[in-house]
């Protein structure tokens, strides 16, 4: 191994403990002199090991409520001195500064602080200002230091020490380097996303340091990664790993069912980040049974998703047809061992919390940011702009149609009635055409359309759509106005006994 460097010092630093014991047995076992401050230079006595304090170097007490210990010449020198370097060995020797070779420095837990909901004096005092500028002083030198920036570094470390009798080579130091630099970049990063939280500076910062490699992108030649906290959100009982595409129809599952957290039970069906079926009714085996019936061909393959928990009789149900995820906030357990009789179905309890306020997506050579689209239609927000006005089933299928449409590729258009989706038009580059292949796909699967609700999620800018709509049977339409010809459709729906309101919001989803 090329330029190797035997540890002859170590400065150890740091706020958690854990899995430091047998470093510090280790390096003592091997004649290293060992640095330390406050609660590790406790707890290396502890061990029987000897210790330096860091007040021996620096001559200065640690002071400030211990916010200034380390951050002191004789400190960065032995750190940051070039050991080839006749000038800085010839300052070292002036100064008395010893050689530091192995900076072990952990931060204070930031973002855990953050996450925990303490007070904003609490947050500031876990802004670590001593062990980042250790870790970076480090990291630079790694021609000549080696820096563990990491708990979950240690057992390598202690490896490398063990094997070679405290030699590392120049490699080794190098990676360690890269390790300590992504530990200082994340952390900066969630102190500057904690203090521009509501966005006053026009800045994307993003950094993901639990990454998991995917089995292949959206196909198969195509490299694919997730990167974030999926545990978080979710426990994964049974199943194969998930795909980019499992992910992708995940993510539009979820985002749907938020629409309706809390009501009464909801079933929803997706494809292609599309929802396929989606029922509300007394009971989830009866809202299962309806979602599937509002497409049984496009279910298979496709995930699905509950508000409440899943029961035996609607697990039953599900284990008739094939489908890659079933995610709910629980599962019975009679329900769970029905549904674990496949054993690539992925099972996932979605755990109650609140997703990123902000969406990022690739854009040309760089990315577009947005506020999450949080505006839910209301009845209560609805406005009358024609003479015949919906009934109360009608208002309620028309914000049921008009949640469903917020979460499905624009151009759409959906055809709900008694708390089913009948059908919807996703993608199309016409309103019209949405709105035709809807009507097809409900007539398809012998939906009467008479009495049925339809939700646009844009205006429209001529009469044609509520006139195919009034002849299909449809009797209200929810939609967000703002046309120069909004005048038009108002009329023909006037002239043709069609309630027709207006949200005064637009929910494009490209």
């Amino acid at each position: 191994m090329s330029n190797e460097k035997t540890i002859k010092s170590a400065l150890i630093s740091v706020f958690s403990k854990d899995g430091l014991e047998p470093i510090v047995k280790k390096l003592n076992e091997q004649g290293v002199t060992i640095y330390s401050t406050g609660g590790t230079q406790k707890f290396i006595n502890d061990l029987g090991v000897d210790v330096v304090p860091v007040e021996e170097i620096t001559s200065y007490p640690s002071i400030l409520g211990g916010r200034v210990k380390t951050l002191h010449p004789k400190v960065f020198g032995g750190i940051l001195n070039r050991q080839n370097h006749d000038g800085d060995v010839a300052e070292l020797a002036a100064f008395e500064i010893p050689q530091i070779d192995v900076v072990i420095v952990d931060l204070y837990p930031f973002e855990k602080t953050v996450a925990s909901g303490a007070s904003e004096q609490d947050i500031i005092e876990k802004i670590d200002i001593g062990g980042i500028s250790l870790i970076r002083a480090a990291a630079k030198n790694y021609a000549d230091v080696i820096c563990v920036s990491s708990v979950d570094d240690y057992a390598e470390f202690l490896d490398l020490i063990s094997e070679n009798n405290g030699a590392i080579s120049e490699e080794n130091r190098k990676r360690f380097a890269g390790k300590a630099f992504n530990i200082s970049s994340h952390y900066d990063t969630a102190i500057f996303n904690y203090f521009n939280k509501n966005h006053d500076e026009a800045a994307l910062k993003i950094s993901e340091t639990k990454g998991k490699v995917l089995r292949y992108g959206e196909n198969p030649h195509q490299r694919g990664f997730f990167f974030g906290n999926f545990d978080e959100l979710f426990t994964k009982l049974h199943g194969k790993e998930l795909s980019y595409n499992n992910l992708l129809d995940v993510d539009a599952a979820v985002n749907l069912m938020t629409e309706f957290k809390n009501d009464a039970p909801t079933f929803a069906i997706l494809k292609h980040n599309n929802a396929c079926g989606l029922a509300q009714r007394d009971t989830l085996h009866q809202a299962y049974i309806d979602a599937l019936a509002g497409d049984p061909v496009s279910a298979f393959g496709g995930v699905l998703i509950s508000n409440t928990e899943i029961d035996v009789a609607t697990a039953e149900e599900i284990h008739k047809l094939f489908c890659e995820v079933v995610i709910a906030p629980s599962f019975s357990a009679e329900a769970l061992t029905i549904l674990q009789g496949k054993k690539n179905r992925i099972i996932l309890v979605l755990h109650d919390i609140e997703l990123p306020n902000m969406n990022v997506r690739s854009c040309l050579n760089g990315v577009l940011l947005q506020d999450r689209n949080n505006i839910t239609d209301t009845i209560e927000g609805l406005t009358n702009v024609t003479n015949p006005t919906p009934n109360d089933s009608e208002l309620e299928d028309l914000i049921f149609a008009s949640k469903i449409c917020k979460h499905t590729k624009s151009n759409t258009i959906v055809l709900a009635k008694n708390k089913q989706l009948c059908a919807s038009g996703t993608g199309q580059t016409s309103r019209v055409d949405a709105l035709e292949q809807a009507i097809h796909k409900a007539n398809s699967f012998n939906f009467d359309l008479k009495g049925a609700a339809m939700a646009s999620d844009a205006f429209f800018p001529f009469p044609d759509c509520v006139e195919i709509a009034k002849n299909a049977g449809v009797t209200a339409v929810i939609q967000p106005g703002g046309s120069i010809k909004d005048q038009l459709s108002i009329d023909y729906c006037n002239e043709n006994n069609l309630a027709m309101v207006f949200t005064g919001t637009r929910h494009f989803k490209h």
